[in-house]
């Protein structure tokens, strides 16, 4: 009886010796607009999500982890380790959601180490070369364009069913639903990788608006008064649907042994509550946070984030230590035992698993929504007990979690001393304030360039980000910054809607002009066309460019599509 209890130990330390030899698979799944209260294991009573509170009751939950207080912040801080602002990225929309094409990104220090590297979802830091996915070390894509289903990079008439995205930079149609296109093309994905390492990011678009779902999914949510918005609650049990088809599939092909799991979302709530206009919840649930998405209080960046892992134990626990988006590459390359020397502003979160200590750190979390990074912002400065927002209200969060006491006047030294950090933080991070990220035409590397209103630089207010603004014809015009790889003839092709749409400029624009540097070209358009073509030569080097369709009254629109080549 002893020697098979000694002969099974042994087989046990075989076998984990086994696991802890490979590298460790990973998988990150980013949920759009969910914020930190839109989950049943945090408090919620109004929403189902079964699946996602057995991953929780698995898992180490960071309950004190803060991202950007929209999309594309959070999504930079994620593929770089470094605060959002810095490697270019503020917005959503006017071309300051591009990744700086010089930073180092998540998936390629992973396909570095010998990873196989995949995205399936919503990329949003760029759409046009050098900064797509494919060009930023990822081996296999699937995307929709822009920041969500139906914004003007995405694919025409593109609704959430039957949708048509971009694999690898090609058209791709799909029967399914967006959220199970994304979960099922991951699990095709990791099943041919069974016996290679892979980091496979999941960043749905799911639930961010426009709330399309099935109604076999919104329908439980509906009649409750204290629900705000069936649809949002119905796209999250959505989520929870296919988060529990991927854990069974990563059970039944043993992948469950060996791969790490990170589950996150972008921002604060969308539409999980009601806000009044101090952003207190009035019904919903928000947990028991002041703020939503775009909000500098801590319900604007405040999210969940769990970290299954099977190779290390003591789980599942709560960890209350402060702690950012910026943390995450740093924390998987550290699990995942891949050496770097390339230098990070978030720290590795190991030590906290465990159960040491990090050192404190102050972060800031701010909203940035112009052209130019704006310095003091709406902006919160925090602490593992305070938070300093718009400098100059002081929360004690320990006490006062909601953030209802302004303790300012009574601590002056702290809000000075938080003052203090911020004016460091922003001299840190506001280097590249009026830097352009540039698309790059004329290279091998994409041979044929298609801008879109949603990255035209405006001064003021925002331009036609999304299909509906360009059917209505709403939105500024402005230029878009790009740089030319090489000299030559340029073909510009302009249209006011894209070449799938098949649809003609408006009767009543009868001009078309390109200026290129200030330097103007012009055509009439004496017939009814999709398209006016020009053919220009540029040197090498940096561009603006600018487009106008104008009518006989002097009213004019930008094309929101230019093809390039």
């Amino acid at each position: 009886m002893k020697n098979i209890v000694l002969v099974t130990f042994i087989l046990k330390l075989l076998i984990i010796g086994n696991i802890f030899a490979q590298k460790p698979n990973v998988i990150l799944i980013l949920t759009d607009d969910q914020g930190y209260g839109d989950l049943a294991c945090n408090g919620n009573p109004l929403i189902k999500t079964p699946n996602l509170d057995a991953l929780h009751n698995q898992s180490v939950r960071f309950t004190n982890f803060h991202v950007g207080t929209t999309c594309s912040p959070t999504r930079a801080m994620l593929m770089t380790g470094k605060n959002n602002n810095k490697v270019g990225v503020w917005h959503t929309i006017n071309g300051r959601e591009i990744l700086n094409k010089d930073e180092k990104t998540m998936p390629e220090f992973f396909k570095e180490a010998g990873y196989q590297t995949a995205i399936f979802g919503k990329w949003h830091l760029g759409d046009n070369y050098p900064f797509r996915p494919q060009d930023r070390g990822f081996n296999e894509v699937l995307v929709l364009g822009g920041g969500g289903v139906g914004q003007t990079p995405d694919y025409w008439g593109n609704d959430y069913f039957g949708d048509t995205y971009l694999r690898n930079g090609k058209p791709e149609k799909f029967k399914e639903y967006c959220d199970d296109v994304w979960f099922g093309e991951a699990m095709r994905f990791m099943g041919q990788n069974l016996n290679t390492p892979f980091f496979c990011y999941i960043p749905t678009n799911v639930a961010h608006g426009p709330y399309n779902v099935s109604e076999n999914y919104s329908k439980q949510y509906e009649n409750n008064p204290n629900v705000p918005n069936p649809a949002f609650n119905g796209m999250i049990s959505k989520i929870d649907e296919n988060v529990g088809k991927l854990m069974q599939y990563l059970k039944s092909s043993g992948l469950d042994k060996k791969t790490i799991i990170v589950f996150m979302t972008d921002n604060g709530t969308a539409a999980g509550a009601s806000f009044d206009k101090s952003e207190y919840a009035q019904f919903g649930f928000n947990a028991n946070m002041r703020g939503q998405k775009g909000s500098v209080y801590e319900g604007g960046h405040r999210v969940p984030f769990f970290l299954y892992n099977p190779l290390i134990e003591k789980m599942p626990k709560d960890i209350k230590t402060l702690a950012s988006g910026m943390d995450v590459l740093p924390t998987l390359l550290d699990l995942c035992k891949i050496n770097t020397i390339y230098s990070f502003q978030g720290v590795s979160l190991f030590p906290l698993l465990k159960g040491e200590r990090i050192k404190e750190r102050v972060l800031v979390a701010d909203t940035q929504r112009g052209e130019y990074l704006i310095k003091n912002s709406p902006n919160s400065v925090m602490t593992q007990e305070w938070r300093l927002v718009n400098g100059k209200e002081l929360y004690n969060m320990e006490k006062d979690p909601e953030q209802r006491q302004n303790l300012a006047i009574e601590n002056t030294g702290i809000v000075n001393s938080l003052n203090m950090e911020y004016e460091k933080w922003w001299k840190d991070i506001s280097i590249q304030k009026s830097d352009y990220q540039r698309v790059i035409i004329g290279s091998s590397k994409q041979k044929e360039v298609c801008l879109t209103s949603h990255d035209l630089h405006l001064e003021k207010g925002a331009p036609a980000w999304n299909q509906n603004m360009v059917k209505k014809e709403l939105g500024g015009n402005g230029f878009w910054a790009i740089e030319t790889a090489k000299s030559g003839t340029y073909k510009f092709e302009l249209r006011r809607f894209p070449r799938e749409a098949k649809s003609q400029i408006p009767v009543q624009y009868v001009n078309a002009k390109i200026k290129i540097d200030d330097k103007p070209y012009e055509k009439v358009i004496n017939d009814k066309k999709e398209k006016v073509v020009f053919k220009l030569k540029l040197p090498k080097g940096y561009h603006q460019i600018e487009t106008y369709f104008s009518d006989n009254q002097g009213k004019s629109i930008e094309a929101a599509y230019v093809y390039i080549k």
